[in-house]
This record gives structure tokens, sequence and C-alpha cells, in this order.
């Protein structure tokens, strides 16, 4: 490793994951910015989740302790950033990666299918618990004169049409972003985006497999024939290293970007075959 991130200390918020499998983007990035030298506090709304990535840092000689949070509640929004600076004395780097796609009888879909609670649910955490934990964030790195935050959005933000709840939210992240780094460039704080597209996470396969009724082999498939890219579908690891690189002091120069980390997929939004 680098040590791109000695000494910083970084808020990971997403840090466990949703069982699978394959790695999710949140434990990708918090394994990846501690063996980068970062001290990370590993937020989740299931406890035993972040414990698990915590104690996955810890075997690899790196410093994180876990915390329990809902950031749809102001409340725990503002704990996870009280927390932090009591445990590690100041926040460097906010990782903002909740986020859901409810499906079923109460979930999203297109918009002629999605339902008022999943649509209402899917706002709330994709979107109001990032804008909350930002603004919990704000105050701290504006008396430093330093920050970085990390927001993970999409490419359902640009493109697709059968999950309307989860696209909107994720265009609102993109708008968010920007707003945030204009309002907080002359403080030191900058703010971008990260915005995967078909990636092998345990969240990008369960929600398709109980979307379509395809076994996980199927979808995977399906969803490799689709990346531009040579070799399909990404990782989360692709997604931690453009979080790595935006949160680093590399970075020091880049805010308010919104960064597509799809296989090339962007490039064919509307496109036209000929």
């Amino acid at each position: 490793m680098t040590r791109r991130l000695k000494g910083k200390k970084a808020i990971v918020v997403g840090a466990g994951q949703t069982p699978g499998d394959t790695i999710g983007n949140g434990r990708a990035m918090a394994l990846l910015f501690a063996r980068e030298g970062a001290e990370v506090l590993c937020v989740d709304r299931d406890e035993e989740r972040a414990n698990q990535t915590v104690a996955m840092i810890a075997a690899e000689g790196g410093r994180a302790t876990g915390l329990q949070a809902d950031i749809v509640k102001s409340d725990d929004a503002n704990a996870i950033l009280t927390t932090a600076v009591a445990r590690m004395g100041r926040v460097d780097i906010l990782v903002n990666n909740v986020g859901m796609a409810p499906t079923g009888a109460h979930g999203d879909g297109p918009v002629h299918v999605a339902t008022e609670e999943g649509f209402d649910t899917t706002l709330d955490v994709n979107l109001k618990g990032m804008w909350l934990t930002i603004k919990a964030a704000i105050p701290i790195m504006r008396q430093d004169g330093r920050g970085s935050i990390v927001n993970i959005s999409s490419l359902a933000a640009v493109a697709g049409d059968s999950m309307i709840a989860y696209m909107v939210s994720k265009a609102a992240v993109n708008r968010l972003t920007v707003a945030v780094a204009s309002a907080n460039a002359e403080y030191g704080v900058r703010c971008n985006a990260v915005l995967p597209g078909m990636m092998d996470t345990p969240m990008g396969i369960v929600a398709n497999v109980e979307m379509s009724g395809q076994s996980a082999e199927a979808v995977r498939a399906a969803r490799n024939a689709r990346v531009p890219l040579k070799g399909g579908m990404g990782t989360a690891w692709d997604t931690a290293h453009a979080a790595l690189f935006l949160a680093s002091d590399e970075a020091k120069y880049v805010t308010g970007v919104l960064l597509p980390v799809d296989g090339g997929f962007t490039t064919r939004v509307g496109a036209v075959d000929r």
C-alpha cells in the first residue's frame, strides 16, 4: 500500500453490507481506506455488520471502530459526527454509501408500479439520510478549514427506467453533491460523487434476483453482457479505488465532480443505433 490516507480520520457510512458472496461498496471502501493509513469509523444501521468490517480491518493491522446509526434520524446523523470527533479527534473524510432499492409489494419499480411506501422510504434513505450526515459534518469541516465528502451515487441517476424512486433519489444525490461543493469550496471543504455502474455486489445482484425472479447466475450473465468495457461488471473495489482518489489529497483541486465508474456505460446514454 502507498499509504495515501496516512493519518487521515474517515467516516464510512454504510460500512456493513447486504449478505452475499461478493464484497459490497461500503466494506471495500472501509478496508481500502484503512489499508491506506486512515483510521475509520465504520457506521451501519446493522451493528453486527459494522463490527464485522471492523474485525476485518483489525485482522489486517488497521485501526477502526464501529457505530450503529440510522441516518434518516437527525439525532443519529449528528451522533455519527459527535462520536467521530470524540474517538478520532477530527473528521477529514466522510463517505456516504447508504442506499436501498426496495422490491416486492411495498417496493420500487417503474413509475406506474412503484408504491408510495417504496418511494418515500427510498427517498428518505438515499437522499434525506445523506443530506443529514452532510449537514452534521459541514460545521466541523468548515471550522477545520478542510474536509472531503464522497457520496456514492449511481449510474441510475442518468440512465434506466425500471426503478423510479431509486433513479430519482440518485439524480438528487448528484445535485446535492454539486450544491455542497459550490457552497463550501471557500472553506476548503470538497464534495464529489462516484457513480457506479453495473457492479457485482450483493446489493446489485440480490435486488435484481428478487425483481426478475431469475437465478443469480442468469442475472450476472445478463449484467455482464450489457457492459461495453471488456470484462463485464465491475466490483466494489472499483468503487473503492475511485472513492480513495476523491478522498485523498491527490484530489485536493477536485470538487463538484460526478465520476462514472461504469465500464463505459455512460458513453451509450442517448446513443442511437445505426
